[in-house]
């Protein structure tokens, strides 16, 4: 049987990343790609030089143009994955959404990630235009706003401690409160015990002379619409009132895309992404790989480039450490974990010191 070396199943950021550097090593793979991106309601993408305020579909052609004039070991298919079956460590079996079957020696996942949406009227339709998930991808065209919002929404089933969320929520409103000039508010949406953990977290601030006042809103929310006249979001609670913010801010729960998580019976972390250990993201499953929004807390273009590189790295690694009869990966094992030990105990040190 002719197996091809690496399904790279996603064809985003984390995707093309890997299949320009796996070419660069004379390997074969298949970029698997559906079409659905996180990123898909932005017209704009930053942080990337090059590309800094350009639309992410542009970038996205250019990639795959760039690998298919260069690189003759890469191919793209315009389909879904359905199902990824480990026959062992050098052999996966992929059935595509159509049901053709393929055959791989290694697996890199590069699927992305899916929001899960709170339970508020009018938040799907705002998401990507007013309301937003990162505001170094976003909010800098908004700056010089009187104010701006923060949706801190905790479902019952949020994976992680209470003060954690805060420690998230509260770290979004700094970030907002240095586009806007006079206030940033908090919403809780009918939690007030999160409230009050928010509230307790500002009055610790030792300097308030600094910038926008932070406030506190613990009514429950009826609804989000947008304001086409004033490029606004106005948030409309249930007692009747309203207030109009420039833009909203928020961290939403992700799951990853697809089932392969259970398929594949992979590890994951607290909020759900996939455990994938630097430097090469190889998974909990050996022989799999993981890149990308659905392996990391960062999920912005330029991590999961430098994620895609990495693991494509660590899949030509193992490749031609099995094709040589060699461990793989033993070098860089034995130097990335001292500098590891060595990172925490500089960590601690630096801490203890302040």
């Amino acid at each position: 049987m002719d197996l091809i070396d690496v399904a790279i199943v996603g064809g985003g950021p984390a995707g093309l990343t890997a299949a320009s550097t796996i070419a660069r090593q004379f390997h074969t793979a298949v970029v698997f790609d559906n079409k659905s991106y996180r990123n898909a309601r932005a017209s704009h993408m930053h942080m990337v030089p090059g590309w800094d305020h350009k639309d992410p579909k542009e970038f996205r052609d250019a990639a795959r143009r760039d690998i298919l004039a260069h690189y003759e070991t890469i191919q793209f298919v315009d389909v879904g994955v359905a199902t990824i079956e480990k026959k062992n460590d050098s052999h996966f079996k992929l059935t595509d959404v159509n049901g053709k079957e393929w055959n791989f020696r290694k697996v890199l996942l590069a699927v992305g990630s899916v929001e899960k949406f709170p339970d508020i009227a009018g938040f799907d339709e705002l998401w990507g235009k007013k309301i937003y998930h990162c505001l170094f991808c976003h909010g800098l065209e908004d700056r010089g706003a009187p104010s701006a919002g923060v949706l801190a929404n905790v479902p019952d089933d949020f994976p992680i401690p209470n003060m954690l969320a805060v420690d998230i929520f509260c770290g979004i409103a700094q970030h907002a409160a240095q586009l806007v000039t006079h206030e940033i508010t908090i919403y809780t949406n009918g939690n007030a015990g999160l409230a009050s953990s928010v509230s307790a977290f500002f009055e610790k601030a030792t300097n308030k002379s600094t910038g926008p006042v932070f406030k506190v809103d613990s009514r429950t929310i009826k609804r989000l619409v947008e304001k086409p006249a004033t490029g606004s979001a106005v948030v409309e609670f249930t007692d009747g009132s309203s207030k109009d913010e420039k833009f909203l801010a928020t961290a939403a729960l992700c799951r990853v895309q697809g089932n392969f998580v259970k398929q594949l019976g992979l590890a994951t972390t607290m909020l759900g992404d996939i455990q994938a250990k630097e430097p090469y993201y190889q998974t909990s499953v050996k022989g799999v790989y993981a890149a990308g929004d659905c392996a990391t807390l960062y999920k912005i273009t330029p991590a999961a480039i430098s994620m895609g590189c990495g693991a494509a790295v660590g899949v030509v690694t193992q490749l031609q450490a099995e094709k040589h009869g060699l461990g793989a990966h033993g070098f860089w094992d034995k130097v990335i974990l001292p500098v590891q030990v060595v990172k925490l105990l500089w960590t601690i040190w630096t801490r203890g010191s302040q």
